[in-house]
């Protein structure tokens, strides 16, 4: 039920981490894999080592941020492979913990909000015409544990980000279920990554208490276990399952709400 037989699915910010670790895993089940990120070097690397893999991947070069490029990956996506069948809406990045939010700068504020929630509204501007032209198909956009819960490291412009990509993500489940899309979002704690594992190595007995508030398993994620959600998220064994925010954290001890 999970294999992907020549479909075709979209990852943004597929150069590294969590991204690159599921355009291997959906190029290894089956999918045909479009990755996008701003990194060209990384990202030929990573559809080279899905290709001598036995797979097919197409490198796009594309910032998420920017309306055209959101188009032209869709369609050089289109172009090459003739139609699309899923996107992991991935790409992100974390910014700089530890203020609070009457102190946060506007431009840092508006840099996390543009590349965390706007990119995701934008990507699926794009994809969902190329998706509904096909038939339907399935979208899983990043969001976050702080997507779930308030931020207790002083990181209020990465948790609104995060809030609000479930909004649109439940909204878009919505406005789209009877034309055969389902939206879904994946909700991680903190796992090892680039983006990750350095704020972890800089205050090692810091992160291992918020780990520890976080995960009953008392560990950080790997990108494998979440490149196995979305995969399943994207394939028909989720056939039933639109709206969701799924939280992949090892056991969250924290109260929502």
């Amino acid at each position: 039920m999970q294999g992907f037989d020549g479909k075709v699915i979209l990852v943004t910010g597929g150069t590294s981490g969590l991204g690159a670790a599921t355009a291997r895993l959906l190029a290894a089940r089956g999918a045909r894999v479009a990755l996008t990120g701003r990194r060209a070097a990384q990202g030929e690397a990573i559809a080279g080592e899905i290709a001598e893999a036995g797979g097919e991947a197409l490198f796009i070069r594309a910032d998420v941020t920017v309306a055209a490029d959101c188009d032209a990956m869709v369609a050089r996506t289109l172009d090459r492979f003739g139609r699309l069948d899923g996107a992991f809406n991935n790409a992100g990045i974390a910014g700089r913990a530890g203020t609070e939010t009457a102190d946060i700068d506007d431009e840092v504020w508006n840099l996390i909000v543009a590349t965390n929630l706007n990119s995701v509204w934008r990507s699926m501007k794009a994809e969902i015409p190329a998706l509904l032209a096909g038939g339907g198909g399935a979208i899983v956009n990043m969001s976050s544990m702080f997507g779930l819960i308030g931020s207790d490291v002083r990181h209020a412009a990465y948790a609104a980000a995060k809030h609000g990509v479930i909004g649109l993500t439940k909204t878009a489940a919505n406005e789209y279920g009877r034309r055969n899309i389902r939206v879904n979002a994946v909700c991680p704690g903190y796992c090892h990554s680039e983006m990750v594992d350095p704020q972890v190595d800089a205050k090692p007995e810091f992160y291992a208490e918020v780990i520890r508030r976080h995960s009953a398993m008392d560990r950080l994620g790997e990108a494998d276990e979440v490149a196995e959600a979305v995969a399943w998220l994207l394939s028909d064994a989720a056939s039933f399952v639109s709206g969701a925010a799924l939280p992949i954290q090892g056991g969250d001890t924290t109260p929502v709400g």
